[in-house]
């Protein structure tokens, strides 16, 4: 039987009985599957069709560099490691119709150069060199690619490439997007200061970085734009404000004009209309379970991490929190082990799932106890 309990009253009072009319979504524009992300928490502040996979086409490159970044900090490679352009790379990438570094073939250039390349102008040529150099193909690059999204639970992720270039298959959702940008920030804070970088020169030529926050918005520093004809204008953005980050993820505008006033407007909105709350701290208990024949009745349930949440500032008063599990719950229960869910949801507001983990070890009533409910079961008959 599933059952429900109401938690954490602070949150504020439950929903009314009769469902208010949903209003317009203030924040909708011409932009698709967006998400707007705190950057400290993860939480997601907004979410329009967020979770949904879709084409990336070269915002799918972060992906690329976070599998370089694993080879340097294994001390496998480093930013002075020189690779090789071989033919395919040179005709895939520098002599391709899409963005590359205008590298030559046969020439060797260094892993710095190549992630600047990569990074700063977006740069197919560089992307293959290097899934060549480290895993000695595309193909197995890519599997590295996916196994390192699964590892990192981005369940809508599959790479097919390393540029991004659209081919069936290959797609993500803005969510996951903006968790993997989130990952590069606070594990490679280095590598990262590439991409606030304006502009890159390499073979003589000068290119400018295509992300239309940078020098535009305050406190812009990133991170990455993305087209196609499939996908649209992409932009994966962030700036940091008054000592708080927001990462904000978009696609499917119609023009590079399209997309810098789109990624404008939500990234000022990520900053002044949404907000965060603290549900629970990890290790706080925020209820109980009901035991079935149990050494005890009802067993603890403790945030397995800090609980926060986020949305519009205005909706934060109508949140309400639940907690749901199948129960009541059979035992032995093992101390930490993940036996109900914090459900927080509320208007305007997509929910969310918090896993709760028993507070302690709960092994199964002695005999006698187990037969007496037993007995009050026959004499009392099924409810």
């Amino acid at each position: 039987m599933k059952r429900t309990l109401t938690a954490i009253a602070m949150l504020c009072a439950a929903l009314a009985a009769t469902a208010q009319a949903q209003t317009p979504d203030p924040m909708a524009g011409a932009a698709h599957h967006v998400t707007i992300m705190d950057g400290a928490s993860g939480a997601i502040l907004y979410c329009h069709d967020c979770e949904t996979p879709m084409p990336p086409a070269s915002m799918s490159k972060l992906m690329t560099v976070e599998i370089v970044a694993d080879e340097i900090r294994a001390g496998r490679i480093n930013m002075n490691t020189r690779f090789r352009v071989s033919e395919n790379a040179w005709r895939h990438g520098a002599m391709s119709d899409g963005s590359h570094m205008f590298l030559d073939l046969n020439s060797e250039v260094t892993v710095g150069d190549l992630l600047r390349g990569l990074i700063i102008v977006s740069a197919n040529d560089a992307g293959i060199v290097l899934a060549e150099g480290i895993a000695g193909s595309e193909a197995a690059f890519v599997q590295r690619m996916n196994a390192r999204a699964r590892e990192m639970g981005l369940r809508s992720a599959h790479f097919v490439n390393v540029t991004g270039l659209p081919v069936e298959g290959h797609v993500i959702s803005s969510a996951d997007l903006a968790r993997l940008a989130r990952h590069l920030m606070t594990s490679n804070p280095g590598l990262y200061n590439l991409y606030s970088q304006r502009s890159f020169t390499y073979n003589n030529r000068t290119q400018e970085n295509r992300n239309p926050l940078l020098g535009a918005a305050e406190g812009a520093d990133g991170v990455k734009t993305g087209h196609t004809a499939d996908s649209g204008y992409g932009l994966i953005g962030s700036a940091v404000r008054d000592g708080q980050r927001r990462i904000i993820v978009f696609n499917g505008t119609n023009s590079m004009a399209e997309r810098r006033s789109e990624g404008l407007r939500l990234i000022n909105a990520a900053f002044s209309e949404f907000s965060l709350r603290r549900v629970a701290s990890a290790n706080q208990q925020v209820g109980e379970a009901q035991v079935w024949l149990g050494s005890r009745r009802t067993v603890p349930l403790l945030a397995q991490q800090d609980i926060i949440v986020g949305g519009p500032a205005r909706d934060q008063n109508s949140l309400t929190a639940r907690i749901v599990y199948d129960g009541p719950i059979h035992p032995p229960i093992t101390e930490g082990a993940v036996v109900a869910h914090l459900v927080v949801e509320g208007p305007n507001f997509t929910a969310q799932r918090f896993p709760l983990v028993a507070g302690r070890n709960i092994g199964r009533a002695n005999w006698f106890a187990r037969a007496w409910e037993g007995l009050l079961l026959t004499l009392s008959g099924p409810s």
